[in-house]
């Protein structure tokens, strides 16, 4: 789509946030909250849910940590959570989204603008950047062990109802219409594709390369945001020079 990659950069930054079990587990647990909240909190019930769950069991994720996700999402946990969007402009005037799960509203929006400004980058009003964003389904299929060509999986994808398809080094992005990722998912599964991601997502209609001499700038604004507990997401429309990747 537009030679935009979502894997790419998630890949770019891999390495260093797989190192942080916990980081991985936080993730997990908004995976887990936003798919119960989205649905049925019974897996047997949610495909979305079950899929979460069964990265909760690859990364050996405790039972309890998944059972309290699940239980903040019904209330059962007793705290109540807010899912709100930032909007910005990295250094560059770069657009950034950020999508984020708390429960303390000030501590999370100072902290979001506190990274914004120590990047060289602004927090901006509502609708600033949401424009130049669209909202797609997103589905990825790892290519590792797989025994399926390029042009297979994008049959299969178009049948299933897919819009698009991205071919990376290690995996197969796969976009929708955001009303379709439930019936192109479970058309991929019925196939017998193993999915590693079905989620909504934000992906920007056009990237704008970072300035080489701001890259280090907007890698870090990145970083920070990615690390901070109440951050779920982070959409971008940067791309990086190679040597940053």
């Amino acid at each position: 789509m537009s030679g935009h990659s979502k894997w790419h950069n998630i890949q770019g930054r891999k390495n260093a946030q797989d190192a942080k079990r916990g980081k991985i587990f936080q993730k997990i647990s908004r995976d887990l909250y936003q798919a119960a909240k989205a649905g049925d909190p019974d897996p047997a019930n949610n495909p979305q849910l079950r899929l979460v769950m069964e990265k909760a069991r690859s990364a050996n994720m405790p039972k309890d940590n998944v059972q309290r996700a699940i239980d903040k999402a019904t209330g059962a946990g007793g705290a109540k959570f807010d899912e709100i969007t930032y909007e910005g402009y990295g250094p560059g005037g770069i657009a950034v989204m950020v999508s984020a799960l708390t429960d303390n509203k000030n501590r999370t929006a100072a902290a979001v603008r506190s990274a914004f400004t120590h990047s060289g980058g602004s927090l901006g009003a509502t609708g600033s950047v949401s424009y130049m964003f669209n909202r797609r389904g997103y589905i990825v299929v790892l290519r590792e062990d797989l025994d399926t060509d390029e042009d297979t999986m994008l049959m299969d994808a178009l049948d299933a109802g897919a819009e698009d398809m991205n071919t990376e080094d290690g995996a197969f992005e796969i976009f929708t219409d955001p009303s379709d990722l439930a019936s192109v998912r479970d058309a991929l599964q019925d196939k017998g594709y193993e999915l590693d991601t079905a989620e909504l997502t934000m992906i920007p209609e056009n990237t704008t390369k970072v300035p080489e001499d701001k890259a280090s700038q907007y890698q870090h604004l990145i970083d920070e945001l990615e690390s901070n507990d109440d951050v779920s997401d982070v959409y971008e429309a940067g791309e990086l020079p190679e040597s940053e990747e």
